[in-house]
């Protein structure tokens, strides 16, 4: 008896220890703002790796970060890519492509990287495709920023995409 209850406390603290390991962060964060937009992201390193194609995969749907899907919240409403949001907080997602991205705003939020999107893609808010721009230079750290003109911009690797933003 002694045995299997022995057993039985190995077997549930190794199952919580490995759900806690799962949800702990493994990168920097960092929230970046302009007048009334809020984007709050996991900041992952290149460290070598090639990015696009291979580390992040052609036709699949990224979390645009790392750890937990990036979040992105406008305090009123606006058009991002063209077209209508709602104020209120979005998960952001990317569907990577090399010539182009799809950018997708979900209201589904406090997603856990993209591995559950396909059960939460009937509540993508909006999608607008943005085309992929090869830089010069290898940005190490994946980089979300502002222009002056308000459009979002995620650089990392040798890719930068820019989403136009009016509020």
């Amino acid at each position: 008896m002694e045995k299997f209850l022995f057993l039985s406390v190995i077997a549930v603290l190794a199952f919580a220890t490995d759900s806690v390991a799962q949800k702990q962060r493994k990168s920097p964060h960092d929230t970046v703002s302009v007048k009334n937009i809020h984007v709050t992201y996991g900041r992952p390193y290149k460290k070598g790796r090639e990015i696009f194609g291979a580390l992040e995969k052609f036709g699949t749907v990224w979390r645009v970060g790392a750890d937990e899907a990036t979040e992105i919240t406008f305090d009123k409403d606006a058009t991002f890519g063209g077209k209508p949001v709602k104020a209120g907080t979005y998960t952001l997602f990317a569907k990577l492509g090399e010539k182009e991205w799809t950018i997708i705003l979900n209201s589904e939020l406090k997603q856990w990287g993209s591995f559950g999107y396909e059960k939460i893609k009937d509540k993508d808010v909006l999608q607008v495709a943005v085309p992929v721009k090869k830089l010069d230079k290898v940005v190490e750290e994946l980089t979300i920023s502002f222009t002056k003109k308000n459009a979002l911009v995620i650089e990392w690797d040798q890719t930068q995409v820019e989403v136009p933003i009016k509020i």
